[in-house]
């Protein structure tokens, strides 16, 4: 009798814990947001022109981290992207960039070139197969035995493979050349939402010429920077470039109403959160420069993307309550870390730095090896601040290549406008000091350089074949981590956190495996 009554004493006592801890309870829907290029000071600028329902709502009812880091060089939207999704730095998911160069062959190719898979609605041939490890949306897929529905929309194909990764149910992005909504053959199942959509009059590629990109308010409402030379009502015309007209699409607004106006249809369908198994629905949006707009770095331009984008985020918050019930759904809102600065000089101003050109260095560079090691062309190509060296010659010819490395090392950190360099030897096999270990996690044995070069902020690096060149900033981007949804607790959390946190935080929220390269602890305030 007594140990019944323990029994029973224990039983209700554990039944009440659960029922006083509705942390523990399983979300029905996962919505991932990334922001390309969010920036957390401009949130905070511009916020007072929001509503209650968008940003300001995921803010103050959201638990807010202060800002995410990236642990790797040369962040750019498709290594942040699988960075937050895989848990893990490129050095394991091997996603370095958007591009990435073939020494053998020597030209560039996507990162997720798969000459294996067709596209549909698009020539380009890619897969998600070039992520090496897994990720959120894949263990979700595999502890559900295949019954989660993953979706994944994006501007661009790099965005929507990081974020649907190997297992979704469709990854779609809008293709650069007709609008459409894109995607892999890699992907089998067919999604009649998409594919009547891209046949349809509402398709991009019927509308794109009659888009006008007006100020969405009085631009004198938009006064956030002191600095804007003067407020001009803009409109930019996307069919006035047709070569361009997809591409600066993507730099505007509109590409956000356009992704969400997929995320809803799918929401609508009703076929998301309707079942034991949790889905996940993961969506790419766009807060960075335009690069049409008049003044580069105070435009109105971006304050109108800000102030449309928190239209967009109160449309897709609406649906998915309609759809699930916001205490159902999980969602996280991510920036990818950094934003492309459009600096221009006034004219008669005379700055710090100079210019850095890169096919100038490298033929340097070669002339000094040429010197020690005889007359050859041993160097490849510089490409994404990395030199590539021929190493079928060195082994023809029998240089050890951590010589041959540190020596052009050496060389080269002595050039003006160039900060340091490190090796690939001394990455792998080098001792440890805190810069080392940085580029460590940016490079990825046989598809990264033998050099990584850090150039000195204030030099621009100017491309002799293009019009375009970029400034060296070492300015970090701030930019918020939030949470919202099944039962968030509101916080604000004055803290860094690591970009690969974010994953298995999100994995030990559903119950399933961290992905397999993911190594960070989870967040612990998302579970108090």
């Amino acid at each position: 009798m007594v140990k019944l009554l323990s029994s029973l004493v224990a039983f209700f006592s554990i039944t009440t814990l659960f029922a006083q801890t509705p942390s523990g309870e399983i979300p029905k829907l996962v919505v991932g947001i990334t922001i390309d290029q969010f920036r957390g000071d401009y949130l905070e600028m511009f916020r007072h022109k929001f509503g209650a329902r968008g940003f300001n709502r995921l803010l103050n009812e959201g638990l807010v981290y202060s800002n995410i880091y990236y642990d790797f060089p040369n962040l750019n939207k498709a290594s942040a992207i699988t960075t937050i999704y895989t848990g893990a730095n490129p050095s394991f998911h091997g996603i370095m960039a958007e591009n990435r160069y073939l020494v053998e062959s020597n030209r560039e190719i996507s990162s997720f070139f798969d000459d294996n898979y067709l596209g549909n609605f698009t020539t380009e041939k890619l897969s998600p197969l070039p992520i090496k490890v897994s990720t959120i949306a894949d263990e979700l897929k595999i502890a559900s035995g295949g019954q989660s529905d993953i979706f994944a929309f994006a501007p661009d194909a790099s965005q929507a493979f990081a974020s649907g990764g190997h297992g979704a149910s469709g990854a779609f992005w809008i293709e650069d050349e007709n609008g459409k909504w894109a995607t892999s053959t890699f992907y089998k199942a067919k999604q009649p939402v998409v594919d009547q959509h891209n046949r349809s009059g509402q398709s991009l590629t019927y509308t794109i010429n009659s888009l006008t990109w007006r100020p969405a308010i009085d631009v004198n409402r938009y006064d956030a920077f002191p600095y804007t030379r003067n407020r001009y009502n803009f409109q930019h015309y996307f069919a006035t470039d047709k070569k361009n007209s997809i591409h600066l699409f993507k730099q505007s607004p509109y590409v956000n109403k356009e992704v969400n106006d997929m995320a809803i249809r799918m929401l609508e369908s009703g076929s998301l959160g309707k079942r034991m198994n949790p889905d996940f629905l993961a969506l790419t949006f766009y807060a960075g420069n335009f690069e049409k707009a008049l003044d580069k770095n105070y435009s109105v331009e971006i304050q109108d993307t800000y102030y449309r984008l928190d239209q967009e985020l109160e449309r897709l918050l609406d649906a998915i309550d309609a759809a699930v019930g916001l205490k159902n759904a999980l969602i996280f809102v991510a920036s990818t870390g950094y934003f492309y600065e459009q600096e221009i000089i006034p004219e008669g101003m005379v700055t710090s730095g100079g210019d850095f050109y890169p096919d100038r260095t490298q033929a340097l560079l070669n002339m000094y090896l040429m010197a020690l090691y005889g007359r050859e062309q041993w160097i490849k190509k510089y490409y994404n601040e990395q030199f590539f060296f021929d190493r079928k010659l060195l082994e023809d010819k029998k240089i050890d290549l951590r010589e041959f490395q540190q020596k052009a090392a050496e060389f080269l950190v002595l050039s003006s406008g160039i900060q340091d360099v490190v090796t690939s030897y001394q990455m792998l096999h080098g001792a440890y000091n805190q810069d080392v270990q940085y580029y460590r996690n940016g490079y990825y044995k046989g598809m990264s350089g033998d050099l990584f070069l850090r150039l000195q902020p204030g030099w621009r690096v100017v491309d002799p074949q293009s019009d375009q060149y970029e400034k060296v900033r070492n300015n970090a981007v701030v930019a918020p981590v939030i949470f919202f949804g099944t039962n968030i607790k509101p916080q604000k959390i004055e803290r860094t956190i690591e970009a690969t946190e974010i994953a298995p935080s999100v994995a030990y929220r559903l119950r399933i495996r961290a992905p397999n390269a993911a190594q960070s602890k989870i967040l612990g305030e998302l579970f108090r």
